[in-house]
């Protein structure tokens, strides 16, 4: 097994240690770009991470001691490419990494291997235990559409339907004529 920057940090050091000991992105920010005919593909706050065309973000890290960079995916979003960055950078950096988010140090697993194919399924698991999940739909909602449903289509059903006769009693505008008093089928009287 291969020695890793932090493995004799415990959790219990981690989570006691201070925030002063963290170097966040936030704390250091970037220097702007100096291209000018190009649109800049950067994420404004998160390092490591860019935008492709798609509208994808992919996260890349360079190694520290060689001018290798290290592939470590596409993302839907910049926050989970920024995850996928905090946990290569804590296994390759140690304490010294540059990290997107102050809880990365307890929350995210740090990769045993230094090995660029560790690293990648390593980020892609944590990118994943970060990935918004879309709300559940209520199964009440879900009853209730139902029975919507079906009573709007027994109301349209209705209304195709010719009225039923009722019962005992028939009008007919024949009748009203000939009764005695017509004043009451006037509605003006000049």
């Amino acid at each position: 097994m291969e020695h890793s920057p932090l493995s004799n940090l415990d959790s219990s050091e981690a989570s006691s240690s201070s925030a002063d000991d963290l170097i966040l992105a936030s704390s250091r920010p970037k220097k702007r770009a100096g291209r000018k005919k190009f649109r800049e593909t950067r994420h404004p706050v998160y390092r490591g991470v860019r935008m492709r065309n798609a509208g994808k973000w992919v996260c890349e890290l360079r190694e520290p001691t060689e001018q290798r960079r290290v592939w470590l995916g596409t993302y839907p979003t910049p926050e989970m490419a920024a995850r996928a960055h905090d946990v290569a950078a804590l296994a390759l950096r140690g304490r010294a990494a540059c990290l997107n988010f102050a809880d990365s140090v307890w929350r995210l697993p740090v990769p045993a291997s230094t090995d660029a194919r560790e690293l990648r399924r390593c980020a892609a698991e944590a990118a994943e235990a970060f990935r918004e999940k879309a709300p559940a739909p209520d199964e009440r909602a879900e009853d209730y559409s139902g029975e919507y449903d079906d009573v709007m289509a027994e109301l349209a059903e209705g209304a195709l339907m010719s009225p039923p006769p009722c019962l005992g009693w028939r009008f007919s505008w024949d009748d009203e004529v000939a009764s005695d008093d017509p004043a009451d089928l006037e509605l003006w009287s000049f």
